[in-house]
Formats: C-alpha cells, sequence, structure tokens
C-alpha cells in the first residue's frame, strides 16, 4: 500500500536545558575530554541528573590525568555554559559523583584490532540513515522547524535578548503535506522555562517572533492552533523539574520519527561504538545520495555484530523516488566508504572532540564544522555517485 499524499505529520524538539540533554550535554563532555587527550580513548559514560544532584556511571579506558576531579569539572562547567543557576539546579552546589570506571576486558577484546584481526563493531545492532529533499539541508520539515524554533529562543537567551526565559524548553511542529510536500504549519507548540515574572501572555509575545522566523514565510499556523507553555506556568524546570538521563531523546536526536531509528543512542559514546558512528554514516551516504539528485528520499540500514569488522547488512530504500536501482546503489556506496568502524571513523575522522556540539538540537542537518564538527554532514561524494550512474 502506498502512503498518503496528504496528510499531517509532527515532531518535537527539546532545548539544550532540557532535562536529558543536559545528561546528553555532560556525556558528550566526558568523550570530548577524553579523545582531545588520547584520539583512541574508548568511553561510554551515562549521566543521571536530578534535583541538585548529577551522576557519571560507565566505562572508560583513556588518558590515565583524567581523574574524577578533571570529569566533575567539565560537568559543572556544561551546566554552567547551559544556564542553570536556579535553587534547585545550580551548576555551583550541584552534588556531582562519578563512578566511571575501566573498559571491561572482554569488549576491548572484541573491538581491538590485533594479528589479522580488524578492528570489530563495539556492540551488535541496525542503525539507519535518512535524506529527503523537504529542506535545503536535506532533513525532514517538522524536526528541522522544530529545531529551528528553540534554536532562536536559545540564541535570545544567551545573548540576553530574553533574560526572563530559562534553559529548559520543548517544542512541537505539525505540518499538512499536499502530494506528499509539506506546505504549511496546522499547529505550533511551544514550552519555555521563564521567570516568575513573566505571565502566560507574556511568554506568548516574546516566543511569537521565534516562530514566525524560524518557518517559511505564510506557513504559520492559526492563532488558535498555537499553544505556547499550555498548563499556564512553567518556572520550575530542568532536572529539578523531572529527572534526566543520556540517550532518551534518540528522536529528537534523528529525524523526528520520520525515518526508522536502530534504537541505540548516541551521546555519551566515542565513535568505535557502532550506535553513533554507523548511524552517522548512513546519514552521510543517504544525504549523498539525495543531493546526487539519484533519488528525493533516502533510507539507509547498517547491521554489525560486536567484533566484526564488516557491516552484515547494507540497506538502501528510495521510497520510490529513485532513478536508479537500488542494489546497485548498495553496492556502490560500499565502493565509495569503507563502512567498517575503523573505515568510517578514518572517513569521517570521528577521533576527534567533536561531540558536545551535537548534544542539543539534533546530530543530523547541521553545517559541517572547519574543526571536523558535523563531518558527515559533506556533500562530497554526491559528484563520485552522479560519474557512477551516468
Amino acid at each position: 500500500m502506498s502512503a498518503p499524499k496528504t496528510f499531517l505529520f509532527t515532531s518535537e524538539s527539546v532545548s539544550e536545558g532540557h532535562p536529558d540533554k543536559v545528561c546528553d550535554r555532560i556525556s558528550d563532555e566526558i568523550v570530548d575530554l577524553f579523545l582531545a587527550a588520547d584520539p583512541e580513548a574508548r568511553v561510554a559514560c551515562e549521566t543521571l541528573a536530578t534535583t541538585n544532584r548529577v551522576v557519571l556511571a560507565g566505562e572508560v579506558r583513556g588518558h590515565s590525568l583524567l581523574n574524577r576531579n578533571a570529569l566533575i569539572e567539565r560537568a559543572r562547567n556544561a551546566i554552567k555554559d547551559i544556564g542553570y543557576v536556579q535553587d534547585g539546579f545550580h551548576w555551583r552546589t550541584a552534588q556531582i559523583d562519578c563512578l566511571l570506571h575501566s573498559q571491561s576486558a572482554d569488549i576491548a577484546q572484541g573491538v581491538d584490532a590485533a594479528g589479522n584481526k580488524d578492528e570489530g563493531a563495539g556492540d551488535q545492532g541496525i542503525m539507519f540513515g535518512y535524506a529527503c529533499n523537504e529542506t535545503l539541508e536535506l532533513m525532514p520539515a517538522p524536526i528541522h522547524y522544530a529545531h529551528a524554533i528553540l534554536r532562536s529562543l536559545s540564541e535570545a537567551r544567551h545573548g540576553w535578548a530574553e533574560p526572563l526565559l530559562g534553559p529548559d524548553a520543548k517544542s512541537q511542529v505539525t505540518l499538512e503535506y499536499r502530494d506528499g510536500k509539506p506546505v504549511r504549519a496546522t499547529s505550533i507548540v511551544v514550552s519555555t522555562q521563564h521567570s516568575e515574572e513573566l505571565e502566560q501572555d507574556d511568554v506568548r509575545d516574546i516566543v511569537r517572533p521565534h516562530v514566525m522566523r524560524a518557518l517559511p514565510e505564510s506557513w504559520m499556523c492559526d492563532d488558535a492552533d498555537f499553544y505556547v507553555n499550555p498548563t499556564g506556568r512553567f518556572v520550575i524546570g530542568g532536572p529539578d523539574g523531572d529527572c534526566g538521563l543520556t540517550g532518551r531523546k534518540i528522536i529528537v536526536d534523528t529525524y523526528g520519527g520520520a525515518a526508522p531509528h536502530g534504537g541505540g543512542a548516541f551521546s555519551g559514546k566515542d565513535p568505535t561504538k557502532v550506535d553513533r558512528s554507523a548511524a552517522y554514516a548512513a546519514r552521510y551516504l543517504a544525504k549523498n545520495v539525495v543531493a546526487s539528485g539519484l533519488a528525493e528520499r533516502c533510507t539507509i540500514q547498517l547491521s554489525y555484530a560486536i567484533g566484526v569488522s564488516k557491516p552484515l547488512s547494507v540497506y538502501v530504500n528510495t521510497d520510490g523516488t529513485g532513478a536508479v536501482d537500488e542494489t546497485r546503489l548498495a553496492r556502490t556506496l560500499q565502493e565509495l566508504m569503507d563502512l567498517s568502524p575503523r573505515g568510517i571513523r578514518e572517513h569521517l575522522s570521528l577521533n576527534k572532540p567533536i561531540y558536545a556540539r551535537t548534544a542539543a538540537y539534533g546530530h543530523f542537518g547541521r553545517a559541517p564544522d572547519a574543526d571536523g564538527g558535523f563531518s558527515w554532514e559533506r556533500r562530497d561524494l554526491a559528484m563520485q555517485l552522479r560519474g557512477a550512474f551516468a
């Protein structure tokens, strides 16, 4: 059965001050700290945050000088940068416990290269990548605009243009699709933490221009379908209002539900973990397929076994929009990129401290940075793909 051409689709985003995103940020700061000291470090860091309490747990292998005090200081600075200075969660007074320990020797044995054995995947699993031509960034439109609204509010808060807003916020964007293309918003929901001084109507007035700027012209929904802080009050927020954990916002991190997700989270994991690196590789390949003009939409699935270097399967689906045979396309992509864990890391230069910046507003649809951040958003394979199918 073919997908309907006219429908509504909704995606949500959360800000860097959302409890789960605070944890993602701290976990990725720990990854960056280790990779800056040792590009071959191994990190699997989970974070829990609640009222004035943060707990780091997991396993690491890396530079011996990175003691607990250094890790705790990095976590505290992340909380400060996000902007938490409230009684129930303050960067200066929060108790931070570091329970990280050495990586399991059994896991290390399966992953490490030895003799004729290439480096294996850090775990079994399936990873998906997706791209479509709905936006210039080749991302699904609902999640793209949900992120854009919160990024605008965050920039205004950090720049002191809106000092009465707090760090915790959520957005939700529902778009109408006609003939398979997004044409307008039918409803917008924004909930943002705020000072005691503001009433609900004040917050609504602050939020509206940020929504208007984020959306294409004339896409704004009717006023009756524009919801700001629907409960009426959002003063207590962040980990003081709700416990946070690393890895609980995987759909926000990827495609807003418009594409499958293999289930693995990204934050807190070094790039030997294919949950992270292979998902980046799959997005990179899917984006280049769409950028090359070979398809309007592309989904790629990769699968791995722990300790095994090559993917067990490579699946490509262009959802009926492709101009070339999908089986041949899958073979060509594997010829253009080595999809072993080592091959992915080398092709995308992933052994760098580039991960804290990914922790909020999506891992995909971002501009590549000069230092190698978001390297998986490059379009440098598009010309080779066009040539292969000329």
